[in-house]
C-alpha cells in the first residue's frame, strides 16, 4: 500500500469519484459518501486501477461521525497528505420568493455548516506539508440560483480565508475551478445541456491534479 492518504468527502459520485480514480495509483484513499453502493463501485474501480481504498459510508453533516473518522485516520496513519472536498448539496432552481426552507437549510447545513465543522478536524492531519483542495463553481448571484449560490459562495469565501491563513506555514489550501462536468448535479441544473460536450469527471480531475 501507498504511503500516501488522500481523504476525498463526496467520493462516491462525479469529481469526488473521478479524483479518487485519478489518485488511485499514487494514494490509499479514505472515501467517503452517503450512498453505501456507489462507493462499493468506486472500491471496484480503485482496485481495477491497482489502488486501495477504505470506504466510508457517512454523512458529513454528522459531527460525531466526522470527528470520530478523523481520529481513526490518525491513529492508523498519523497524517492525510491530501484532503478533497467535494460534498455539496445542489439544492433545485428557484427564484429567491419561493426559496424551499427545507432546501435552504440542507444546503447551509451540507455546503457551510459541515465545512467549517471538517477544517478543523482535518487541519491537524494535513500538518505543514499536506494540501486541502476545494472546487468553485461561481453561481453566486446569479437569479435562480440563490440558494446553491449563496451556500457554495460561502464555502469558497471560507475557503479563501483558510487559504490566506496558510500561505507561509501550510497547509497548502487551493482552490480549483473544474470544466463543466457530465454529473448528475449539472443536470439537475442544465437538464436539456448536450452532455457529450461536457468534460468526464475522472479526465477532469486528473487535469486539475496535474495543474497542481
Amino acid at each position: 500500500m501507498t504511503d500516501k492518504i488522500a481523504l476525498i468527502t463526496g467520493a462516491s459520485r462525479g469529481l469526488g469519484a473521478g479524483l479518487a480514480e485519478a489518485l488511485a495509483e499514487t494514494h490509499h484513499i479514505v472515501a467517503v459518501g452517503r450512498t453505501t453502493g456507489a462507493l462499493e463501485e468506486l472500491d471496484d474501480r480503485v482496485k481495477a486501477l491497482g489502488g486501495t481504498a477504505t470506504l466510508a459510508p457517512m454523512d458529513i453533516t454528522n459531527a460525531d461521525a466526522m470527528a470520530q473518522l478523523c481520529r481513526s485516520i490518525h491513529d492508523r496513519w498519523g497524517k492525510l497528505d491530501l484532503w478533497a472536498h467535494t460534498a455539496i448539496h445542489a439544492a433545485p432552481l428557484s427564484p429567491a420568493d419561493h426559496i424551499d426552507q427545507k432546501d435552504w437549510e440542507k444546503s447551509v447545513a451540507i455546503n457551510v455548516s459541515a465545512t467549517g465543522r471538517l477544517i478543523p478536524f482535518v487541519a491537524p492531519l494535513l500538518g505543514q506539508d499536506g494540501t486541502a483542495l476545494f472546487f468553485d463553481d461561481p453561481h453566486g448571484g446569479e437569479k435562480f440560483f440563490g440558494t446553491y449560490g449563496a451556500s457554495k459562495s460561502a464555502q469558497i469565501a471560507l475557503a479563501r480565508s483558510w487559504a490566506k491563513e496558510t500561505e507561509k506555514l501550510g497547509p497548502k489550501v487551493r482552490i480549483l475551478s473544474p470544466a463543466p462536468l457530465a454529473t448528475a448535479l449539472r443536470a439537475r441544473f442544465f437538464p436539456g445541456e448536450d452532455r457529450d460536450k461536457l468534460a468526464a469527471p475522472r479526465d477532469e480531475a486528473a487535469r486539475l491534479l496535474a495543474a497542481l
